[in-house]
């Protein structure tokens, strides 16, 4: 008996492709910068497989299933032919060259080998650790699924950092995009989101997609390497179109993301998928759009970039239980010139998303890591995707902080403020070093919920202010040692009990006692 969710495919595939009798040949007339103009493919479909006839045996393409060939993809229907991105070496399409076409859409291979391998955007493996055996193929093109299959985000999706966790958090099913200027932490937050995911039990742990469009290889290379020493790799699938990749690969990189991904959502299995990022795959676009004759809009992108991205950012959901209780959590990311979120495909992706994180430079360069700007940072899922823990113990944090930020220009006039706002601006000093966190150490909801509580119960008012992480880092790992079964009972009914308070406050009592150096010091 056949896989239900591979006769599903089937089904789905057979009614977008032409039919066998349609199946035709044609003839390319003109070809240049990876776009190929085809005349005599007169019943050819939008996003159908072409194929180039070859003399010569060539490079295999696995992922389409077809030895010895190359391909192309369909993207523009004209009155005296059709017009093809080539998917692979341009060079080897020559004037005058049969095509023929498949009667099939674009498919990528996905399943549970993908799970440890970096894989291209043609799900071809470039980890030299072999061909797949066992796949199933996906379509790159599919519909999202519609209001009534889907069901309200409320699951958390920890990502391990406390200033996300406790202020803007994310749930499984949501959008949340990442959006800064460059090299301000948008793929170190990525990363550490996918690395917390070991904390998750197995039976509930999301599979983790990372989708790099036009990286630098070494990037890519360093970050699957953190990812294996962390131990992440297990459970991670890599999409790598470099920017050495040609920007068909590049266009097509999030959406063979996503279709390898809603194969695990088919299965009732939770997926995370980060885009590194849209901004790239916007300019590929663009640049295919202006080579396949398309009229140019604003900014010269064209007119259906809008679209690009949200027919790929609506995949993401949360299904319902009669569609089997599957989700894809996308986490975009966007790269703003000089903090400017009025351009073009920042205001696109921000209207198509449930929320934002904004990572500012100047915070960044002021050392606050991650350089989250919580005044306009929001979660539009808000609390429904956090569990009690966390709520109680950061009710307040969002505004404490965005009303410390206010009240941070007039910190030079420190002697000259009332005695309240004084110690507003003291409390939101602490607390912003309390939420700092170095790279590749997201921390478990159960120490998360610790330190906020100890943050809220004015346990480091009489730290110094330059001290408090390092009495942080002191408090974790006391907590972790003397009070780590205790604290596992958090993580396991989601809330803070009175008998959970009496433990926390006992264990800080006993922290500030073994180590009474740390205090006293205020300034």
């Amino acid at each position: 008996m056949q896989n239900p969710i591979v006769e599903k495919i089937i089904k789905e595939i057979e009614h977008f492709a032409p039919k066998a009798e349609a199946i035709h040949v044609g003839r390319v007339t003109a070809v240049g910068d990876g776009v190929v103009a085809i005349d005599g493919l007169s019943k050819a479909v939008m996003s159908e497989i072409v194929q180039f006839e070859e003399t010569a045996q060539k490079t295999l393409s696995k992922a389409m299933d077809v030895s010895g060939s190359l391909y192309g993809l369909v993207l523009n229907l004209e009155e005296d032919g059709v017009r093809a991105i080539v998917l692979g070496d341009s060079a080897r399409v020559a004037e005058g060259m049969t095509v023929k076409s498949s009667g099939r859409i674009l498919s990528v291979p996905s399943g549970e080998e993908l799970l440890g391998r970096v894989v291209n955007a043609l799900g071809e493996p470039v980890d030299g650790k072999g061909p797949f055996s066992n796949m199933t193929m996906m379509p790159v093109e599919r519909e999202a699924s519609g209001v009534i299959d889907r069901r309200s985000v409320s699951v958390p999706l920890q990502t391990g950092i406390k200033a996300i966790d406790s202020m803007i958090p994310i749930g499984r099913g949501q959008r949340e995009l990442l959006i800064g200027d460059r090299s301000t932490g948008k793929t170190t937050i990525a990363i550490d989101t996918i690395i917390n995911q070991r904390n998750e039990p197995e039976g509930t742990r999301p599979i983790c997609i990372y989708v790099a469009i036009g990286q630098k290889e070494s990037k890519t290379a360093r970050i699957v390497a953190q990812l294996t020493e962390a131990g992440a790799m297990g459970y991670t699938i890599i999409v790598d179109a470099p920017a050495s990749a040609p920007a068909a690969l590049q266009f097509l990189a999030p959406f063979s993301g996503v279709a390898m991904g809603e194969y695990f959502m088919d299965q009732g299995r939770d997926v995370l998928i980060i885009y590194d990022d849209l901004s790239k795959q916007a300019t590929a676009y663009r640049q295919l759009s202006l080579l396949l004759r398309r009229p140019p809009g604003r900014e010269a992108y064209p007119g259906d970039i809008f679209y690009l991205h949200s027919r790929l950012l609506e995949r993401a959901a949360r299904l319902s239980e009669e569609k089997g209780g599957g989700s894809i959590t996308a986490l975009p990311i966007i790269e703003t010139q000089e903090g400017d979120v009025s351009a073009y495909i920042p205001t696109n992706v921000i209207s198509i998303t449930d929320g934002q994180i904004f990572l500012m430079a100047e915070l960044f360069n002021k050392g606050v890591r991650p350089a989250i700007d919580v005044g306009i940072s929001v979660s539009r899922v808000g609390s429904s995707a956090q569990t009690k823990a966390m709520k109680s113990v950061a009710g307040g944090l969002k505004l404490e902080l965005a009303q410390f930020r206010e009240l941070e220009a007039f910190m030079q006039f420190a002697q000259d403020l009332d005695k309240v706002t004084a110690q507003r601006i003291e409390s939101g000093l602490r607390m912003v070093e309390v939420l700092k966190q170095k790279n590749g150490a997201p921390l478990p909801l159960e120490m998360q919920v610790a330190v906020l509580y100890a943050a809220g119960h004015t346990f480091f008012a009489d730290v110094a202010v330059s001290k408090v992480p390092d009495v942080e880092k002191q408090l974790v790992s006391f907590l972790d040692g003397q009070y780590g079964k205790a604290l596992a009972e958090i993580k396991k009914t989601g809330v803070v009990s009175e008998n959970m308070k009496k433990t926390l406050n006992k264990a800080l009592e006993e922290f500030r006692l073994a180590h009474p150096e740390l205090f006293n010091a205020a300034k």
